[in-house]
């Protein structure tokens, strides 16, 4: 027999820990005796039916839960206890998306999408620059790759920052300051060569904080369940930059001159800084606006291990020393090698190989990009509910990233043997949505094998990366000149991604790494 006294009251909750707050008693009194009259009413069935012990048991389990989100979600209670890891549901969608963590991802989509935008405005601007100055095209490609003077030095020093001092402030930084470079570029141009270098290669070294910053604040806010689809969100965000800036510059340029677009999204920058100091936190304990039901959510499933800081100098050596360290730089590079290729060549590919016309065909640059920001957050909800259903860390993430290599790889040699440009941009399009795959691959990973080193470790493969995107971007011309073929390069590139992917799969994972090993 069951005795309504052994059940009355959930051993859980005792009256010192629950009646804390004088405002919550009459709410829980009431909740204790509905517990107890379904506790009643059910010990008069409970011998002579096996149903109602699982509706008395529901409803027990029930009042206990309502009784723990009372007291979490009051204004004045101070939580006494917090979610078990077990405990701790994962969140609805409507949730989720309204949570305080989403809108300070939002917040950083919004930077990323701010940073390409800046990037790539000169893609655009080259070309009136160039006539009026009467610059070759190899010189205009000097002043498109001064970017990458800079940010290929930035990443490793500013991931270490970011380490140290957190994301928040180090992104407000970085943000402004190449915002500043952006604003100031028309002037620069106007005033003396070196001063248009200059400004450029400031933009490339404030940029190279940007995803180390992002990856910081996404560890510290996510637990590991919903970071895919964070980074899904945050760089959806980064490759919606390409096309709003592809798609905007001509337009403000044509209203504003050549310094239209580089105005107005220097003074969009500046303003972005001002509300992120003001309306974020770099971790949900020192945020004023979570409540305190999200806040212990996020407790629960963050390790306390993962918010230990970095140390000013990190141990490169220890660092280089690791497999998995290597499956994310050989990981970064290929993506940034593929990405920059598809970025700068394919306009002249399908020029030179379809004779398209490119200014009657402003989709081009709008609609792979666009797509990759759309299939990139799917691929994080779809990683996410992978480790949800109790697939490991490691196996996700090599699932991820081979969808992100081996996809693209194929793509690329469906774009080989394409007789129409319809289909070319087809496979094109499919090649470039797939690569977002790999944001739940190495991306995330970064977070996972080192969680108090994400930063430089983003910085060592994102230095990596842009030296592959730089060996890309220029060894294609010369292959073009030596072999003639431009489907010759894109299969090499097919094959570089087969390659990548086979070395993910064999050194990569997604457990801890010790790094601090002999200290």
């Amino acid at each position: 027999m069951y005795s309504p006294a052994a059940v009355n009251r959930p051993a859980r909750f005792p009256p010192a820990t629950i009646f804390q707050n004088p405002r919550e008693t009459k709410s829980i009194k009431f909740l204790h005796a509905l517990s107890e009259s379904s506790s009643c009413s059910s010990n008069s069935t409970l011998t002579t039916s096996s149903t109602s012990k699982i509706e008395f048991q529901h409803r027990v389990r029930s009042s206990s839960i309502l009784l723990r989100k009372l007291r979490v979600s009051s204004d004045d209670a101070q939580p006494t206890a917090s979610f078990s890891e077990d405990e701790a549901s994962e969140p609805s969608f409507l949730e989720f998306i309204t949570s305080e963590r989403v809108k300070v991802v939002a917040m950083v989509a919004l930077a990323l999408a701010l940073c390409n935008a800046d990037r790539v405005v000169m893609s655009v601007a080259i070309v009136p620059m160039s006539q009026s100055r009467g610059w070759s095209q190899a010189f205009a490609g000097v002043v498109q790759s001064s970017f990458l003077w800079g940010y290929l030095v930035s990443p490793i020093a500013g991931g270490t920052l970011v380490d140290y001092y957190g994301g928040k402030i180090v992104m407000a930084c970085g943000v402004a300051l190449w915002s500043m470079a952006t604003f100031l570029t028309p002037w620069a141009a106007e005033n003396s060569l070196w001063a248009l270098l200059s400004m450029r290669a400031l933009l490339g070294v404030a940029e190279g904080v940007a995803l180390p910053c992002m990856n910081n604040m996404i560890a510290r806010w996510f637990p590991q369940t919903e970071r895919s689809r964070a980074v899904g969100l945050a760089m959806a965000g980064f490759q919606l930059g390409s096309a709003i800036g592809l798609t905007l510059s001509p337009i403000l340029m044509s209203q504003g001159g050549v310094g239209g677009p580089f105005i107005i999204f220097g003074l969009s920058g500046l303003l972005w800084v001002l509300v992120w100091v003001s309306a974020t936190s770099s971790t949900p304990e020192r945020s004023p606006q979570i409540t305190k039901y999200e806040l212990e959510y996020i407790q629960s499933k963050r390790k306390k291990v993962e918010m230990k800081t970095g140390k000013i100098i990190p141990p490169f050596r220890r660092l280089l020393s690791k497999l998995p360290t290597w499956s994310l730089i050989v990981a970064n590079s290929m993506h940034s090698w593929g990405f920059f290729v598809i970025l700068s060549w394919m306009p002249i590919y399908f020029k030179t190989i379809y004779h398209v016309d490119l200014r009657q065909a402003a989709w081009f640059s709008a609609v792979p990009w666009s797509m990759m920001a759309l299939v990139g957050y799917f691929a994080g909800v779809f990683s996410d509910k992978l480790i949800q259903s109790g697939m490991t860390v490691t196996l996700t993430r090599k699932i991820m990233q081979s969808i992100g290599f081996v996809g693209p790889g194929i793509a690329l040699i469906g774009l080989i043997m394409a007789k129409s440009p319809v289909a070319a941009s087809a496979w094109l399009t499919l090649a470039v949505g797939l690569k977002s795959f790999s944001h739940c691959g190495f991306l995330v990973n970064l977070q996972e094998i080192a969680p108090q080193y994400s930063g430089v470790l983003h910085g060592m493969s994102n230095t990596a990366g842009t030296l592959a995107a730089i060996l890309g971007t220029v060894g294609a011309g010369f292959f073009v000149e030596l072999v003639g073929s431009f489907q010759g390069f894109l299969l090499l590139t097919a094959l570089l991604y087969f390659s990548a992917a086979l070395f993910w799969n064999i050194f990569s994972t997604g457990e801890r790494v010790n790094f601090d090993e002999g200290n």
